[in-house]
C-alpha cells in the first residue's frame, strides 16, 4: 500500500508489515534499486540482476528504464530501476509480494 508522498518519495508497506520500502518517485514512475527489489519480492540479488537483464532484452528499453540517483548511504550515483521495470521482475519471480505490490 503506498502511504504517504514528499519531496518525491513514498512509502510503501506491505499489507503484513513485513516489508517497508523508501520508494522514489521520479518523473512520473516509481524508482527501485535491485537490493530494494530483492527485499520487496524476497529473492536473492543475483536473482533479481537476472530478470533486470532478461527485462532489458525482451521488454523493455534500457535507456528510459534505468536512472542513476544519488542516495544518501552511497558515495556514488545507485542504478535505479522503473516502475515498468520492478512489475516485469515481480511477474518473473512469481512471488506472492510481486502480486501484492501491482494491486
Amino acid at each position: 500500500m503506498l502511504k504517504e508522498e514528499t519531496k518525491g518519495l513514498v512509502l510503501y508497506q506491505t499489507e503484513d508489515g513485513a516489508v517497508t520500502l523508501e520508494v522514489n518517485v521520479e518523473e512520473d514512475t516509481v524508482w527501485l534499486t535491485q537490493m530494494q527489489m530483492a527485499d520487496l519480492f524476497q529473492r536473492d540479488i543475483s536473482v533479481i540482476s537476472r530478470h533486470i537483464k532478461n527485462v532489458f532484452q525482451e521488454e523493455v528499453e534500457e535507456k528510459s528504464n534505468l536512472h542513476f540517483l544519488q542516495i544518501a548511504s552511497s558515495d556514488k550515483p545507485v542504478a535505479c530501476y522503473s516502475l515498468d521495470v520492478i512489475i516485469s521482475v515481480g511477474y518473473r519471480v512469481k512471488s506472492k509480494r510481486g502480486v501484492e505490490f501491482r494491486r
